[in-house]
């Protein structure tokens, strides 16, 4: 027998000034007593509910830094592989890069068209959703554009907020109220899809404030990020502009005394994992819908990307604001 663990000792109480004493001498041992602590304090773990570390968690590498502040409302961020930050300032109708080699930051166009979400695609155009209606394609040498779509059933778009691009080079967009005209234009908000050739198509019903957008690695998951819900949703994706199955897919948490408040801007990692912006910061999930992390910045995050040599830097447009932190996982590139 284990000395160690024998509770009993011949002719004698096991109990001895607190300890335990062994069958084999008859000495005090304080074995069985830790080992009876380690079990105590186990189980009643276990029975408490009480939380363990989460090995799924994200969270930064490093510090948040402020890149600039001083804008009017920031958003849109966009990597170029030129090693250029693309990001906007809506009220002022402006479009800049930030260059991070050289940590300055020069505008692109003061013509944005009150420009909101910018996507920089794998053959480096830069694709624009401008609010005064219209998606665009910016030239990166003049800064001219030209437009891909501006009406839908001969009606205008209501404000064309954020975007994403497909395997197959269509364009998925959202379309909510924000800077539309009032009445809305198209009567709903919804999402819409540029195909490579053919005519825009409307692919969801009314949806609260539909705003960020994004694709899983695999293209075969549409994601929608409502900005008047806490509940995300999700779709799946049966080809080009062929969607079905809408449902929810998390809920974010909420401030303090508040319920129902939605997200903003999102990303997504190359493991799927998904980085949504909302009252609380950017808020981590995974593909399944579940809680993965928090990222709090000095203000309220509206959109986020990923950038850097290794795309691990995580940039955040955060109202006057320009941050950006390191994560451990790297950001998906556009298609």
């Amino acid at each position: 027998m284990n000395q160690r663990f024998a509770f009993f000792r011949e002719g004698g109480s096991a109990h001895d000034r607190g300890g335990f004493r062994s069958v084999a001498t008859g000495r005090l041992s304080v074995y069985p007593m830790i080992y009876g602590i380690f079990l105590a304090n186990v189980f009643c773990g276990v029975l408490s509910g009480e939380e363990r570390p989460d090995a799924s968690a994200i969270s930064p590498v490093g510090k948040v830094e402020e890149v600039k502040t001083g804008f009017s409302f920031t958003e849109g961020p966009a990597w170029s592989e030129t090693g250029a930050l693309f990001f906007t300032d809506i009220p002022n109708a402006k479009i800049h890069q930030f260059f991070s080699n050289r940590n300055s930051i020069e505008t692109f166009t003061s013509q944005s068209g009150h420009a909101n979400g910018v996507l920089i695609d794998a053959s480096g155009r830069i694709l624009v959703c401008q609010m005064d209606g219209r998606v665009v394609e910016y030239d990166v040498e003049s800064a001219e554009y030209k437009t891909l779509a501006a009406s839908h059933d001969g009606k205008r778009f209501n404000a064309p907020n954020d975007l994403i691009i497909d395997k197959s080079g269509g364009i998925y967009f959202t379309d909510p109220l924000f800077r539309a005209p009032d009445p809305l234009p198209q009567g709903i908000q919804a999402v819409y899809y540029i195909p490579k050739d053919g005519p825009v198509k409307r692919m969801t019903g009314d949806i609260p404030a539909p705003n960020g957008i994004g694709l899983s690695p695999d293209g075969k998951r549409l994601y929608v990020i409502p900005s008047r819900q806490a509940e995300m949703l999700v779709y799946d994706v049966q080809g080009p502009g062929k969607i079905a199955n809408g449902r929810t897919l998390c809920r974010l948490k909420q401030p303090p005394g508040k319920d129902n408040t939605g997200g903003d801007g999102m990303a997504v990692d190359v493991k799927g994992n998904l980085y949504i912006t909302t009252n609380l910061g950017v808020e981590i999930f995974s593909e399944d819908g579940k809680h993965l992390g928090l990222v709090k910045f000095p203000q309220q995050p509206a959109n986020v990307t990923f950038g850097g040599p290794e795309r691990k830097m995580m940039y955040v447009t955060a109202r006057t604001g320009l941050y950006r932190v390191e994560m451990p996982i790297a950001g998906l590139k556009p298609n």
